[in-house]
């Protein structure tokens, strides 16, 4: 099938940026989102222009570096799929296709489709370390976790630190991102220590980037991982007790 692109190129964040067209043709049904991309760019090169720039690295839905805005969507129209999983089946001989970066304020613009998510990167080092024995290994069953608390910390930890959840909140808001990266570790024996300091910094460093969660549930509905709203409402609590 035959596809009409078009994409938002910008050089740079102080560069002016405008939507480009393309066609792209003998689309398989097979191909990724990215691979769609790849063809793409193997057509600009070969016509002597600029590729357009993109995030990946695993492919596999795993790392998150794959974020961006598909018709208006978070990772595409599909629910619990990152871009890289994202199929041409999806899709119909002729469609028009508009793809763009995510838009955040919290996540400048590098150039294209790529931005800049260092900020998740300080939300995670403001929550610090964790206090764990030394020495060696302890008994796999020394420290016992209830099934249910395992369970839920496993479903925060699936967050992939993708954006897709600031990208789809009206506010721009970094809630459901902080929630998960802080829920997987207060649910756990390990993580009681640092639950209060590491609640506090994680909250106070998100604030400095990102808008304040009014519960449109967007970012759960963005979520590749569908990772739930609840425990936005975990973290408000435990930042509340810790405010104390």
């Amino acid at each position: 099938m035959n596809v009409h692109l078009k994409v938002w190129r910008q050089a740079g964040p102080d560069a002016p940026g405008d939507f480009e067209t393309y066609d792209v043709a003998d689309v398989t049904e097979e191909m990724s989102f990215l691979e769609l991309l790849d063809v793409l760019n193997e057509q600009l090169i070969s016509e002597g222009r600029d590729p357009v720039a993109f995030d990946s690295d695993c492919r596999e839905g795993i790392c998150g570096s794959c974020g961006i805005m598909i018709d208006g969507q978070a990772h595409g129209p599909q629910r619990g799929t990152a871009t890289c999983q994202l199929h041409m089946r999806t899709y119909s001989d002729g469609d028009t296709i508009v793809v763009e970066p995510f838009r955040s304020a919290g996540f400048p613009l590098v150039r294209d489709l790529v931005v800049d998510r260092s900020a998740f990167d300080r939300i995670i080092e403001a929550g610090g370390f964790i206090t764990v024995p030394t020495g060696s290994a302890p008994d796999a069953n020394l420290t016992r976790v209830p099934k249910e608390d395992s369970d839920r910390a496993m479903d925060a930890a699936q967050c992939i630190g993708c954006g897709a959840c600031v990208a789809a909140c009206p506010n721009g808001a970094g809630q459901l991102f902080t929630a998960a990266k802080l829920a997987h570790l207060n649910l756990l024996p390990q993580g009681q220590p640092e639950r209060q300091r590491r609640t506090i910094g994680m909250v106070e460093e998100m604030e400095n980037y990102f808008g304040s969660c009014t519960n449109h549930r967007e970012c759960s509905a963005a979520c590749p991982k569908e990772i739930s709203i609840d425990f936005i409402a975990m973290l408000n609590r435990d930042f509340r007790k810790a405010r104390r």
